[in-house]
């Protein structure tokens, strides 16, 4: 019995310690780095209490947990770290847990649009991607449950109705102005 239970323990140890890479741990590891910036966005950002929401809207919005945005702001001394961070990224992105839905742009500059989800109407995580080998790298994680892209389009319009609370953007206004 005594085996059995530290066997049972160090499977679960292996499991839990899983060391593929994957984009949150990514987020987590880069957090701390200089050139880079990770902003958590929650739906109160839209600031959209008050407003007349038709049942599309409400569902859109019902569906979206939040946004993790990572920013690598590129710079005269960040060059090979470009380099290094998009591969890195790109690598994470192939994985097939990640079903793409759009690709633009070629080599170092250009955009994605991939999501993990059973089928593109039952979706939990939309991942966009973008990157200028000048500017830097911006990777956002639109997390959810059983999100569909028209829900998406939707959130993506009520962020021009909203008022959107500024107070949230404070990090990413600060990296623009360096």
């Amino acid at each position: 019995m005594r085996r059995f239970l530290l066997l049972l323990s160090y499977s679960l140890l292996l499991v839990g310690c899983n060391a593929e890479p994957s984009l949150q741990k990514y987020f987590v590891k880069k957090s701390e780095q200089q050139n880079f910036t990770v902003l958590d966005l929650s739906p109160e950002i839209f600031n959209l209490e008050g407003s007349k929401l038709n049942r599309d809207e409400k569902s859109a919005l019902k569906s979206f947990d939040k946004v993790n945005l990572l920013v690598f702001r590129a710079d005269s001394t960040a060059g090979k770290s470009f380099d290094v961070e998009s591969k890195a990224l790109k690598s994470i992105l192939k994985d097939k847990k990640y079903e793409l839905l759009m690709k633009v742009g070629s080599g170092k500059d250009g955009a994605s649009i991939s999501y993990i989800g059973k089928d593109d109407e039952h979706i939990d995580e939309f991942v966009i991607y973008a990157a200028k080998k000048g500017n830097g790298i911006a990777v956002a994680r639109v997390l959810g449950k059983n999100m569909n892209p028209t829900g998406v389009m939707t959130i993506l319009s009520l962020i021009r109705k909203s008022n959107i609370d500024t107070k949230q953007l404070e990090p990413l206004k600060n990296l623009m102005k360096g």
